[in-house]
């Protein structure tokens, strides 16, 4: 269970639409970029994919793994299962400050274990052994008796992602996870999801406000405009350039002050090498 499929998805809120019959393929073991100036719609498609919010009611559906996660605006029978397997990571990390790193990473356990265990926090030897398992994966085993609001921001984000991999999610749905966070952080949270999916064949789909990650970490890149695919292949085709014709001034948002300009594509037309997808 760790591919994705999109099918002309809309969503509306208050009548302004925030996806207008969006449909991708994310295939198995694949790090994609999602990207997107502010209100394209990258954190709506995040959410609809991982069941969070349904679409609207004018077909359309979600699948991961070949399985209905939701269809015409409903949420399937099988969503809670099909959930048990998709980590969500947030900007705002989403851990409990006053409890220890172990213990939020051990949240991941819930969906696996009696409700009561759960409840009183009653964790065995071996999801402990997991837990910090999967904390020295992402490189902060050492904070694991540590409360969690002791950490910097990146050393939270990495806890999430722990607490994705002890959950043993096949698939990651990252929503802008390094937002937030300084250069040295983000780059450290990066280079951690991209080794999960590399050496552990996770599939994942981060949102991704500035380009220059999505250029360095994932291979290919699906940009949104107006809540429409605009753009679906190589990340190494986004060029600053070709940037600036998809999204015009907008584009500034998503270009780091410090990424190179990188020379134009050849032109054939109006736009040469990387293509406008059609909506």
């Amino acid at each position: 269970m760790s591919d994705i499929h999109v099918e002309q998805i809309t969503k509306t809120f208050g009548g302004q639409a925030a996806l207008k019959g969006v449909s991708v393929h994310v295939g198995t073991g694949e790090m994609v970029a999602l990207i997107g100036a502010s209100g394209s719609g990258k954190s709506t498609l995040i959410r609809t994919i991982s069941g969070l919010v349904s679409g609207d009611r004018t077909g359309g559906s979600v699948r991961i793994g070949g399985v209905v996660m939701q269809e015409n605006g409903r949420l399937s029978p099988q969503a809670k299962t099909i959930r048990g397997g998709v980590g969500v990571i947030f900007q705002q990390f989403n851990l409990v400050s006053r409890l220890s790193v172990l213990t939020n990473v051990l949240v991941g356990f819930l969906g696996q274990i009696p409700a009561l265990r759960g409840t009183f926090a009653l964790f065995t030897r071996e999801e402990k052994m997991k837990a910090l398992t999967a904390l020295d994966r992402v490189g902060i085993a050492h904070t694991a008796r540590r409360r969690a609001s002791t950490l910097s921001g990146g050393q939270q984000q990495r806890a999430a992602i722990a607490r994705a991999l002890v959950q043993n999610a096949q698939v990651i749905l990252a929503d802008e996870p390094i937002a937030s966070l300084d250069p040295a952080s983000a780059k450290k949270v990066m280079e951690t999801l991209a080794a999960i999916n590399r050496d552990e064949g996770i599939t994942i789909v981060v949102s991704l406000h500035q380009v220059e990650y999505a250029r360095r970490y994932c291979p290919r890149t699906i940009a949104l405009r107006d809540g429409m695919v605009a753009y679906d292949g190589p990340s190494a085709a986004l060029t600053n350039d070709f940037l600036r014709e998809l999204y015009g001034e907008a584009s500034e948002e998503l270009v780091l002050p410090d990424a190179p300009l990188r020379p134009a594509p050849v032109r054939e037309g109006i736009i040469a090498g990387p293509s406008l997808a059609t909506a």
